[in-house]
């Protein structure tokens, strides 16, 4: 059969693409390609910021700064999963970054043995560690609980709601400690936010497994792709068999769960829980901007836990090079802004063109 003949035949394939490969894998190769693409676009970025640091100050490449960053962005990482959870089923939550600060002071609070004499602020309960540790988790957990209840099976809406139990949960992270700070913490609740494992802080060891194994969940995990089907058309995830409601309620959990652990980093890292701890300028920001930077959709059903993580990345980096050079920390919220804008004109450019 002649090279004619095969191309004439309708058995042979009715479009054939360049160097032999059928057009529709060429597209799926390509969107393959181009998810890739836009999950380390910031690597040149990143690149930049770093050479950026090297020039503004000769501690920027020293092992101690690396380690002072990968410390100190691991609580923004957890956040930035759970509210990522959150955004590619569609939906966003405000209230983890009250969660990440009202857990902690709580578990504190009901932990820490009070003392006058001293100035130690607790309520005299004396709990365990480990039952403040679990009073943390619970904290976590039930008051995302009840936010997806309100949500899912309320049907109200999420961001007013979330505002609602953000301003809640401030007020009550304020009012149980009069606007003290409670320090002298049990070893307990300090080890994730200041040891090391082979010379690498426990909160960066942390941070990585959980970007890889949510990764991996979400790439390869029945559920986990269910999310995905969820933010990209609910009625059809719900036609194609999948528990909707169980599905976005279990992720809420989860990501109330890990700002609280976000919160008891951040106490391990100062010895203390502050009565504004996550409220200024306001971490919920910075979780938003790594996660928009980093290719979570706030449309829903888009991004994946690496891009989400370069943006983590990025904004620590930048943090830290304007940190060194003596800048306000006025100027870094700003900056976090206008990154954000920049990635979303250069999204929007590139989207542009590809239609194009």
């Amino acid at each position: 059969m002649t090279g004619a003949q095969v191309e004439s035949n309708p058995a042979a394939g009715a479009e054939v693409a360049p160097f032999g490969a059928p057009s529709s894998q060429r597209r799926r190769i390509v969107r393959a390609f181009s998810s890739s693409m836009r999950e380390l676009a910031l690597l040149p970025a990143i690149v930049a910021i770093m050479i950026a640091g090297t020039i503004a100050s000769p501690e920027f490449l020293t092992s101690a700064n690396l380690t002072t960053v990968v410390q100190f962005s691991a609580p923004l990482g957890l956040l930035v999963i759970g509210e990522s959870l959150i955004l590619l089923f569609g939906e966003m939550d405000l209230s983890l970054q009250s969660i990440y600060g009202l857990a902690p002071m709580a578990a504190a609070y009901l932990t820490v043995h009070p003392s006058i004499r001293l100035g130690i602020v607790g309520s005299g309960a004396d709990l365990p560690p480990v039952v403040g540790l679990l009073v943390l988790l619970a904290i976590g957990g039930v008051s995302s609980l009840f936010l997806s209840t309100l949500r899912v099976k309320l049907g109200m809406n999420a961001f007013i709601t979330s505002l609602a139990l953000l301003i809640l949960l401030q007020g009550l992270q304020q009012g149980i400690v009069n606007d003290a700070t409670v320090f002298e913490l049990p070893a307990s609740f300090v080890y994730i936010g200041a040891h090391d494992w082979l010379g690498v802080p426990v909160a960066a060891w942390v941070e990585v497994a959980l970007f890889v194994s949510v990764g991996a969940w979400l790439r390869y995990h029945r559920t986990g792709r269910a999310v995905y089907a969820i933010g990209g058309n609910i009625e059809a995830a719900r036609a194609a068999g999948i528990k909707v409601d169980r599905v976005r309620m279990a992720c809420w959990v989860f990501a109330g769960v890990l700002a609280a652990v976000a919160g008891l980093m951040t106490a391990g890292q100062v010895d203390a829980v502050t009565a504004n701890q996550g409220q200024a300028p306001g971490i919920i920001f910075q979780v938003f901007a790594a996660a928009v930077i980093g290719g979570i959709s706030l449309d829903g059903g888009k991004g994946r836990m690496l891009g989400a993580f370069t943006g983590v990345l990025l904004l620590s980096l930048v943090t830290n090079v304007l940190n060194l050079a003596n800048v306000s920390s006025f100027w870094i919220t700003a900056a976090d802004g206008a990154i954000i804008v920049l990635v979303l004109l250069v999204t929007r450019a590139i989207q542009y063109f590809q239609r194009a």
